[in-house]
C-alpha cells in the first residue's frame, strides 16, 4: 500500500516533469509503439543527442517493423551509423522480422510477448509496455535507481549492479493507477537525466530536495568510484573504425586494405616535405597506395581513420574475427570483407 509520503511525491515529481521534460519525439502521444522500441534500443548507453538525428533517419526509412525486416540486415547496420555497439542494430532488425512473422508486422503490446522477442531485454520490454501501450510496469534503469538511491535511501549512487532491493523498491514506489504509473516512470527517468546526474548534481533545481535522505545525511560522498570504460587503443576504438569503413565501402573491400598500410606505403611515392608534420599524411598516402581513387572519398577517409590507430596486426584480426562472428560482417569472394546481405 502507497504511503502518503509516496503519493506526494509522486505529485511533487510528475508535476515537475510536465513543466520541465525535454521536448523528445519519442514522447509525442502520436509517437508509435515502433518508434518508442526503436527509440528505447537506440538509447541503451548511448546519449539523447547522438541517438535524435539517426532515429529520425531511421523512421523515415523504416516506419513499421514490417519495413526494416524487407531490408538486409547489413542496410540496418549501416543506417546505425556511429551510435556505437552495432548488434544492437542486428537485434532490431531480428526483432522486425519476427514482429513481421508472428505479430501482423505490430510491436506486441505485453511484457512477456516483448520481452521474447530478440534483444529486448526486461529494461526494454517494460519501457515499451509502459510509455507505448499504457501499462503499469516497473521500469528501472540506471537514472531511476540514481534517484531512488538518494532519495529513499541516502546513498550517494546506487549499487554497482542492479539487485533485488532495488527492484522492490521501485515496485512499491510504483503508483497504482496505470497512468499516473507511466508517468511517475518517466518523471524520476527526467530528473535522474537532467537534476540528479551522477557527477554533479542540481539539487538547488530538485523539487523533492526537502525529502532528500542524501542530503539530509550531509551529502555522503559514494562508496565506490565507478570504473570509466576505456576507449583509446581497444578493440572497441578499433571495431568502431572497422565498422565504419565497411558502412563506407557498400558492397565491400579487400581485406587485406583493413590491415596496417606499411605494405602501400612502401610501393607510395615519397611524401612532400612540407607534408612531413602532418599526421594524417601516411594513411592518407596508404590510402591512395592502395588503389583507392578520388572517386570514393568516404571509404578512404575512413580507412585513412583506421590507419592512424596504428593498430596492431594481432588486434586487427582479434576484431574482424570477431565482427564475422556476431554477424556484423561477412567474407566475401576473392578474400573480401562486407557488411552482412
Amino acid at each position: 500500500m502507497l504511503l502518503l509520503e509516496d503519493v506526494q511525491l509522486h505529485e511533487e515529481i510528475i508535476n515537475w516533469f510536465a513543466s520541465h521534460a525535454r521536448d523528445l519525439p519519442w514522447r509525442d502521444p502520436d509517437c508509435s509503439a515502433w518508434g518508442v522500441l526503436v527509440s528505447e534500443v537506440m538509447l541503451q548507453q548511448t546519449p539523447v543527442t547522438r541517438v535524435l538525428p539517426v532515429w529520425k533517419d531511421w523512421l523515415l526509412r523504416w516506419p513499421d517493423p514490417a519495413a526494416l525486416a524487407q531490408s538486409p540486415s547489413g542496410e540496418a547496420v549501416r543506417a546505425w551509423g556511429r551510435l556505437g555497439y552495432p548488434r544492437r542494430a542486428l537485434r532490431l532488425h531480428a526483432a522486425a522480422a519476427l514482429m513481421a512473422l508472428e505479430h501482423d508486422g505490430e510491436v506486441p503490446g505485453s511484457y512477456n510477448e516483448l520481452l521474447s522477442l530478440p534483444g529486448v531485454g526486461s529494461y526494454t520490454a517494460a519501457a515499451v509496455a509502459a510509455f507505448a501501450f499504457g501499462r503499469r510496469e516497473t521500469v528501472v534503469d540506471t537514472n531511476i535507481r540514481r534517484v531512488h538511491a538518494r532519495l529513499i535511501a541516502g546513498t550517494a549512487l546506487p549499487a554497482p549492479a542492479l539487485n533485488a532491493a532495488e527492484i522492490r523498491l521501485a515496485e512499491q514506489l510504483l503508483p497504482a493507477e496505470p497512468g499516473q504509473s507511466v508517468r511517475w516512470n518517466a518523471a524520476v527517468m527526467e530528473l535522474g537525466a537532467l537534476i540528479c546526474t551522477a557527477r554533479s548534481p542540481k539539487c538547488g533545481q530538485c523539487p523533492v530536495r526537502e525529502k532528500c535522505a542524501w542530503l539530509a545525511a550531509g551529502g555522503p560522498a559514494p562508496t565506490y568510484q565507478p570504473k570509466g570504460q576505456a576507449w583509446a587503443g581497444t578493440d572497441r576504438q578499433v571495431r568502431g573504425a572497422v565498422m565504419a569503413v565497411l558502412r563506407a565501402a557498400g558492397p565491400g573491400l579487400q581485406r587485406g586494405l583493413l590491415f596496417s598500410p606499411a605494405a602501400a606505403l612502401s610501393a607510395a611515392p615519397a611524401p612532400d616535405p612540407a607534408q612531413a608534420h602532418d599526421s594524417g599524411a601516411s594513411g592518407s598516402r596508404a590510402v591512395e597506395a592502395s588503389g583507392l581513387t578520388p572517386t570514393e572519398p568516404p571509404v578512404a577517409t575512413e580507412l585513412a581513420r583506421l590507419y592512424r590507430l596504428n593498430a596492431e596486426e594481432s588486434q586487427l584480426e582479434r576484431v574482424i574475427t570477431g565482427l564475422l562472428r556476431d554477424g556484423l560482417a561477412q567474407a566475401t569472394g576473392g578474400g573480401g570483407i562486407a557488411l552482412p546481405a
